[in-house]
């Protein structure tokens, strides 16, 4: 099985995960954690959307690989892997029909207010799921990537919308 998560900036993807991965006696891939991890420190100024999303591609690569294995001894995966764009979206599900992984959407659709909230008090506090500073630019760059689950998708998702 398959867990996809799905949310904004400060939805609350990483807690829900880690609550799920209790639930579900899974392992969680976080691609804040895989970023910071292999990624942050070699990152540059000029470094821009493009270098990450290279990154991203790379990643998710392994993580399907992984995937794979997991769904092989019957291990769930917790997919936290933010999802802003529905091709990115898409090519998971492919490779889960193809792969015959069955899976399961979680849609965290908190309002921008509460959201921003969350990550300004996760800046400052740099709790149990920090991995790096959000700043309030890249919050308002990430409102505008994201781009909502479409009409078909929420069919089929858990739909979580208040999660205060």
């Amino acid at each position: 099985m398959i867990h996809f998560i799905f949310g904004n900036t400060g939805a609350g993807k990483t807690t829900y995960a880690l609550a799920l991965k209790e639930q579900e006696q899974g392992i969680i891939f976080s691609i804040d954690h895989w970023n910071k991890t292999l990624f942050l420190e070699d990152k540059t100024p000029g470094d821009g959307v493009d270098w990450f999303l290279e990154r991203i591609r790379r990643s998710d690569t392994m993580i399907q690989s992984l995937v794979t294995q997991l769904a092989g001894v019957g291990t769930p995966a917790i997919l936290d892997l933010g999802f802003a764009k529905r091709k990115r979206r898409e090519e998971f599900y492919k490779y889960a029909r193809e792969n015959k992984i069955p899976y399961q959407l979680h849609f965290l659709d908190i309002p921008k207010s509460i959201r921003r909230e969350r990550v300004h008090s996760r800046n400052k506090t740099k709790g149990e799921t920090f991995q790096f500073e959000v700043s309030d630019s890249d919050f308002e760059f990430m409102e505008d990537w994201f781009e909502t689950l479409t009409p078909a998708e929420l069919k089929i998702a858990i739909h979580i919308t208040d999660r205060s």
